[in-house]
């Protein structure tokens, strides 16, 4: 599965696109210059983001690379 169909899949089952998520992880003071903290682990935000969207594993995982940077939207 591409990075875009997970994106897809997560806006399909929470009706969120990656900038609600960007601006849920602004809001949760997770971003430092536009981009996940160093100092945050990735298990802290998949656990939020399994609690408070229903997310999988995986499709949390794909928002930890979207706001690390790591892969942007529309990337196979």
């Amino acid at each position: 599965m591409s990075f875009q169909a997970y994106l897809t899949n997560i806006e399909a089952k929470t009706g969120k696109s990656p900038a609600d998520f960007r601006a849920y992880a602004a809001e949760k003071d997770w971003l430092a210059d536009g981009a996940l903290r160093r100092d945050l682990k990735a298990g802290t935000v998949v656990a939020d983001l399994k609690e408070q969207f229903g997310l999988g594993h995986g499709h949390a995982m794909a928002i930890v690379a979207l706001l690390k940077g790591a892969k942007r939207e529309g990337e196979a």
